[in-house]
């Protein structure tokens, strides 16, 4: 872990926001009400951020954020409307709400339209510990993305140019922070502040005509709990040097394992196949797989919404809802889906609470690491690098560009490139042998690497 600059006192100061957006709400919801509509819901937000990005050791980009807005939503039975702004004077809010009542009478009627079921919303929400305000000036921010980049540019060789790495996309670190509530007219209010932190840099490796790029990263609501500036510059050029040489393969059918950096956007896939939405539009290769085996017997996935600390953590979704933990995967057999009261009135079901999507959604590691699942792979192609988006969430069709390790007696034997790999998301999810213990957190999926029995491997 680093040491950052000492944690200053908050510049958002909590108590004094949540009354401001309080009365701001109130004055939203009481104007809805003496226009005529049935039913209302409010958001207002501020953030405030500093991004800073150097290359080469100068200075190339240096911003400071500082936004706010506020959205309001008005229902007369089953019609709707919507406005927003940025301007919180009371006349500004009094004419964003009577906008929406306009646009209202003219949308038409949808049965399934309108607040959550009261019952659903959160009642005394916890505290997750989401917000972390990290003092940091610009300088000192400078000064750490210029320690990521060097020590990714000192790491071979020193910056001499008998160093294989040769350029820089730049170190970058940033810092932000921010406050949302939302109320409705049930009589809910829930706000939460929040803060996220990150550091990276990318790098560019060269031997003989052969170029390559990496990059590394850490974020975390606390910036006490990201790597250390070295530590990640260092491994952004390991990872650049290692893909040095890399070969094309000709094309085959192996085994795969995704590293865990990418293996989330397989799981990411399964979120998109299971939402409400594509599910109501019959727009998924799962639709109707409720009880159904869709992935290995082995393969456990669930929802930990109260994490402390954690980038997915949630009390409550963006309608009120309250988060809980649940299966949606058991055994490989679909549990449920990921709903928001939208979509589960078109489905006929209940909310999941997964209005603005899920929340640290986990997938449970089998016993060995990234090692052990090449060891049992023993022949096959790691990836580390997926480009391109040839997913099909109707028919379950993928397929994607790739970059990677080939791998022979489960040892890396040369990086490779200029591949395409190839299957459907229904077998290659029913073909799940393992999942890694190298579970990457710094997303709201948390997961290790996986390893699939078989897929086309497209080359030369």
């Amino acid at each position: 872990m680093s040491s950052p600059a000492s944690v200053s006192k908050p510049s958002l100061t909590i108590a004094e926001t949540r009354a401001r957006f309080e009365t701001v709400a109130a004055d939203v919801l009481a104007e809805a009400k003496r226009l005529g509509a049935s039913q209302a819901e409010v958001n207002v937000n501020i953030s405030q951020g500093l991004s800073v990005t150097v290359r080469l050791g100068e200075v190339e980009t240096l911003e400071h954020t500082r936004d706010k807005g506020l959205g309001v939503t008005v229902y007369f039975g089953q019609r709707s409307g919507a406005a927003s702004t940025t301007d919180f004077s009371s006349a500004a809010v009094r004419d964003t709400v009577r906008a929406a009542c306009s646009i209202a009478k003219y949308t038409a009627e949808d049965d399934c339209a309108g607040l959550a079921d009261a019952d659903r919303l959160a009642h005394d929400p916890p505290d997750l510990g989401l917000y972390h305000p990290w003092g940091l000036s610009a300088e000192a921010a400078i000064t750490m993305a210029r320690e990521c980049e060097a020590a990714a540019m000192s790491f071979d060789g020193g910056e001499s140019s008998s160093g294989r790495i040769t350029n820089s996309e730049g170190g970058s670190v940033t810092t932000h922070e921010g406050y949302d509530l939302y109320a409705n007219s049930h009589g809910f209010i829930g706000a939460v502040p929040v803060t996220r932190h990150s550091l990276s840099t990318s790098v560019i490796a060269q031997a003989g005509s052969g170029m390559q790029r990496d990059y590394w990263y850490d974020v975390a609501r606390d910036a006490r709990m990201l790597d250390s500036a070295r530590a990640i510059g260092e491994q952004a050029a390991r990872r650049t040097l290692r893909r040095l040489g890399a070969r094309k393969l000709s094309t085959r059918h192996c085994p795969v394992v995704f590293e865990a950096p990418v293996a989330s956007s397989l799981i990411s896939h399964f979120v998109g196949a299971v939402r409400g939405t594509n599910l109501y539009r019959e727009a998924s290769f799962l639709l109707g797989a409720l009880g159904q085996q869709v992935f290995a017997p082995q393969v456990r996935i669930h929802e930990e919404p109260h994490l402390i600390g954690a980038l997915g953590s949630a009390a409550f979704d963006s309608e009120g809802v309250a988060t809980s933990a649940r299966e949606l995967v058991h055994d490989g057999v679909l549990q449920g889906y990921v709903l928001d009261s939208y979509s589960a009135r078109k489905l006929k079901l209940a909310t999941t609470g997964n209005a603005g999507g899920v929340h640290n959604l986990v997938v449970d590691p089998g016993p060995d690491d990234l090692v052990g699942l090449l060891r049992t792979m023993s022949t096959g192609l790691l990836v580390t690098e997926l480009i391109g988006f040839g997913v099909n969430l109707v028919t379950g069709d993928y397929s994607r560009g790739a970059a990677g390790f080939w791998v022979e007696g489960g040892q890396i034997q040369y990086p490779v490139e200029e591949i395409t790999i190839a299957g459907n998301l229904r077998d290659m999810f029913r073909g799940v042998t393992q999942i890694g213990t190298d579970i990457d957190t710094r997303g709201n999926i948390r997961c290790g690497s996986i390893l699939l029995e078989r897929m086309t491997v497209a080359g030369s």
